[in-house]
């Protein structure tokens, strides 16, 4: 389900999924049908493959996806979670994402946050931002993005964006998954 969500620029069949997570196709596939019938899923022929999506036009299809995404950022340990704690105290954003070295490494020399923020609250996050630095010894590298940013960095396929979108949704899951959904 993650990596449907947060690769919204790809076509993902049974195939591609199973090597990605590191199961076999026939499981793969027999989990793509279970959420398919529960309506959480479509598939679509391309050729002789069915390529899975979100139903973004299910309303509970919507809120499983957040759902996942607020595990996913429940259950991150380590010095991701540490930073996951931090950012999470910053309210002047609509989204905020952790991605890059923090997440696998015990060591990082900065910690990546991705912000989708309004124009009007920009300086208000970045005094956020600038107040967590003084506080830490590791400094968030901020990515800082705009609605429409966002959204047209990832039709660009923008490196940073893409990177960060596989990241930890901090808060603004819902947004994320209607935004995501929108690009579909």
């Amino acid at each position: 389900m993650l990596e449907i969500l947060k690769n919204p620029k790809r076509e993902l069949n049974a195939n591609s999924l199973s090597k990605i997570l590191g199961i076999s196709s026939m499981g793969t596939l027999n989990i793509l049908k279970k959420l398919e019938g529960e309506k959480i899923l479509v598939s679509k022929k391309v050729s002789n493959m069915n390529m899975f999506n979100i139903d973004f036009e299910n309303s509970y299809a919507r809120d499983y996806a957040f759902l996942v995404l607020r595990k996913e950022m429940e259950f991150s340990v380590g010095v991701a979670k540490r930073w996951i704690n931090e950012v999470g105290k910053i309210k002047s954003s609509n989204i905020a994402i952790v991605f890059g070295s923090v997440l696998n490494s015990k060591n990082p020399g900065d910690i990546d946050v991705l912000f989708v923020v309004e124009k009007k609250k920009f300086g208000e996050l970045k005094e956020e931002v600038d107040k967590i630095n003084l506080l830490n010894e590791k400094n968030i590298h901020p990515v800082y993005q705009t609605t429409e940013d966002f959204l047209g960095n990832i039709k660009k396929e923008d490196v940073v964006v893409i990177e960060a979108i596989k990241g930890i949704v901090v808060y603004g899951g819902e947004l994320f998954v209607k935004l995501i959904g929108g690009l579909r």
